[in-house]
């Protein structure tokens, strides 16, 4: 197998380990020190920006639906709204149906792991041990997802020489025919790589000859400076077979707090997902859906939100210039710096705490070991923006200062 893996079952304190939160393995890293200065957070990627004006207001028109219980699916408002924007924002083939073709999820996060559960259910008979391949870096929630699932987990390396993201000629024949799902995040995170149509066309090309379930992360879609993201769906032909793309408020409308997102494409599939969400996954109270519906009716919010990052980016091209490698993110709100000569990603992480006051993530916290032994986040630290302007640029001033590197030419 060309692709790198670890087997659930043969390696279960390594599967334990990568399950455990990164923040909290960053907190019991930084314990025994004190900030060196007032603490500036920068691990945490929570939206700081304002939550918008229309929030309040629907809530207090919609609270008596907290007396009943939410539907599983969604109520059809809510799946009317999110379907529109969908099909509009990603001039898909044709509009998703609201009835068949989209659930409501309470965030992102939960959905994702839900679906490699569905996904195992779902797919047929594979030929030998069923696998999930996901990005290394990773998301927690795929690799407890797919130990869940009771798949195993096979963790494609993102670096730069790959563009950070999936290299699809390294997937074997023999791997693709045990494939149940593959996770694809694009914007990428921790990276902010975005794939291009023709690489999701290439996913989508491989997962109906081998017939998985592409579980598309795009909740950064929305979050960028420069060129609008696409969406894995526009590639998924007027079914959307074998594909689903989940989608979250948090980023988007800077409501991580308001725990509503969706997931749209293969009714097929979203039928089995729905039987099982009905019966396990948590509900979404009916005045947070209406306050999703006023989120996808608006853009205006969208708008300021992605002009207050593209500030904050702007700060980083001047002040980081080409320092720890520094290239501006097509998407996401963090950027990933290698600091492989400052001692490595936790030695850094250690000393921007201790001198300088700034939290930041080890990359390797964020990936799991290669077989061989190599980590893809080993020498980066993760930096997400997220403070409002002043405060993100005397973090960064305080970086460059504490790890004393002088602009390279």
């Amino acid at each position: 197998m060309t692709a790198s893996s670890r087997t659930v079952g043969g390696a279960q304190q390594a599967a334990e380990a990568s399950e455990r939160s990164p923040f909290a393995r960053l907190t019991e890293l930084l314990s025994p020190f004190q900030p060196g200065k007032p603490l500036i957070n920068l691990s945490l990627g929570e939206p700081q920006h304002p939550v918008p004006d229309f929030v309040g207001p629907v809530l207090a028109k919609s609270v008596s639906a907290f007396g009943r219980y939410p539907i599983a699916k969604g109520t059809e408002p809510f799946r009317q709204a999110a379907a529109r924007w969908v099909s509009k924002r990603f001039a898909l083939p044709r509009a998703i149906d609201p009835d068949s073709e989209i659930l409501v999820l309470n965030g992102s996060r939960e959905g994702l792991f839900f679906a490699a559960i569905a996904a195992a259910r779902y797919v047929s008979a594979r030929k030998g041990a069923p696998s999930i391949l996901m990005p290394n870096p990773f998301y927690p929630a795929y690799a407890a997802g797919a130990r869940a699932a009771n798949c195993e987990a096979v963790f494609l390396p993102t670096t730069r020489d790959n563009g950070f993201l999936p290299d699809l000629d390294k997937l074997t024949p023999a791997t693709l025919d045990r494939t149940v799902a593959f996770y694809l995040a694009s914007p990428a995170n921790p990276q902010g790589a975005v794939a291009s149509r023709a690489y999701f066309d290439r996913v989508k090309q491989l997962a109906d000859r081998h017939g998985f379930i592409v579980l598309a992360d795009e909740c950064y879609s929305e979050i960028y400076t420069q060129t609008a993201p696409g969406s894995m769906l526009a590639s998924a032909g007027d079914d959307f077979a074998n594909v689903v793309a989940f989608q979250s408020l948090s980023k988007r409308s800077n409501l991580p707090g308001l725990r509503v997102g969706f997931v749209a494409g293969d009714k097929k599939f979203l039928a089995r997902f729905h039987e099982l969400r009905n019966v396990a996954a948590p509900q979404v109270p009916v005045p947070l859906q209406d306050v999703a519906v006023a989120a996808y009716s608006d853009e205006a919010h969208v708008d300021e939100n992605r002009r207050l990052y593209k500030i904050k980016f702007d700060l980083a091209d001047q002040i980081l210039g080409n320092r720890f490698g520094y290239v501006r993110p097509a998407g996401g709100f963090c950027i990933w710096l290698d600091v492989s000569a400052h001692g490595g990603d936790e030695a850094a992480a250690v000393k921007l705490f201790k001198e300088g006051g700034v939290r930041v993530v080890p990359g390797s916290y964020l990936a799991r070991s290669q077989a061989d032994g190599s980590n893809p986040g080993a020498g980066y630290i993760r930096v997400a923006m997220v403070q409002d302007s002043e405060t993100t640029a005397g973090a960064l001033h305080r970086m460059v200062e504490v790890l004393n590197e002088s602009r390279g030419q």
